[in-house]
């Protein structure tokens, strides 16, 4: 038996995300913990969280609604990865590897968005 979101791959994908964005951030300085560190954890870990939470939902224009909010929260991580960088906290490379998978699951999720009807 499995809940409707562990077989989405956007859902998927957004969950390892998660956990590369968390392994990023371990080299953040200790002083951003209640800061960047804190805020890109809490994005990063929702965009998982509202696919999952809009897939129980009871209509499709709800599960919409969840799926825009994660939409939302991949965008802020990408705002945050472009602050670990400019402040050094993350090299170019870095950067630019998870900066291109958030752009490939913003594009998959937003393509996921548009076929709930």
């Amino acid at each position: 038996m499995d809940f409707k979101f562990e077989k989405l791959t956007t859902c998927q994908k957004a969950m390892g995300f998660g956990e590369s964005i968390n392994k990023l951030t371990w080299k953040f300085p200790k002083e951003e913990i209640y800061n960047l560190l804190s805020q890109i954890g809490r994005a990063v870990d929702s965009i998982a969280l509202n696919i999952s939470e809009g897939s129980i939902g009871q209509t499709n224009l709800e599960f919409k609604k969840f799926v825009g909010y994660s939409i939302r929260s991949l965008a802020e991580v990408v705002t945050c990865l472009h602050k670990a960088k400019r402040r050094e906290y993350i090299s170019e490379e870095e950067f630019i590897k998870h900066y291109e998978f958030a752009f490939n699951l913003m594009n998959m999720m937003a393509a996921f968005k548009d076929k709930i009807r």
